[in-house]
């Protein structure tokens, strides 16, 4: 997985910066999420790989499928991520201009996963005790674990904070068994 990440970040920041001189993040996000999740398709698979097609014709394949979702600058990206075989690689860079885009605008994404369904005014204080404490704009999503017992697990970016009832009970139990 890091080879393809290593592979796909160039063609991420380039998007990225061009995005970000044309201030369309936000065009530019939609449109690579788009592509990304057309790419994704079993059946578009199966076109990208074969080896029977261009990397033009499979370049066009995808574009007739998303062509009211991209502009021309769009198109072009295709096209050139097809010149270079890269065009499996559009999920990966999808979610690397994702990244970028998130440390541009001072934002990060959390998933809270509780025991129980978090209210909203919880929800509320637990971003503003976040937001204090990463110094980014927070946008929390919500899972529910009924395993966990009871407490919560935060996953920000690749921080983990496990404050779960289950988590407790296993640090307990590894400490002692030492």
């Amino acid at each position: 997985m890091a080879e393809i990440t290593t592979i796909a970040r160039p063609y991420a920041k380039a998007a990225f910066q061009f995005a970000l001189e044309q201030k369309a993040l936000d065009q530019w996000s939609t449109m690579l999420s788009f592509v990304a999740a057309v790419t994704n398709d079993a059946q578009m698979r199966l076109v990208l790989q074969s080896p029977s097609m261009t990397s033009e014709q499979k370049a066009e394949a995808i574009i007739s499928i998303v062509a009211e979702k991209l502009d021309a600058q769009g198109k072009n990206f295709i096209f050139l991520l097809a010149e270079n075989g890269r065009l499996e690689l559009l999920p990966v860079i999808s979610e690397l201009f994702e990244l970028l885009k998130a440390e541009q605008e001072k934002t990060i994404e959390v998933t809270v996963t509780t025991a129980y369904n978090l209210v909203s005014d919880e929800a509320d204080k637990l971003a503003q005790s976040l937001k204090a404490r990463l110094g980014r704009e927070i946008q929390i999503s919500s899972e529910m674990d009924k395993s966990l017992i009871g407490g919560l697990v935060i996953r920000a970016g690749d921080m983990v904070i496990d404050g779960s009832v289950r988590g407790k009970l296993a640090k307990l139990g590894e400490s002692l068994n030492s």
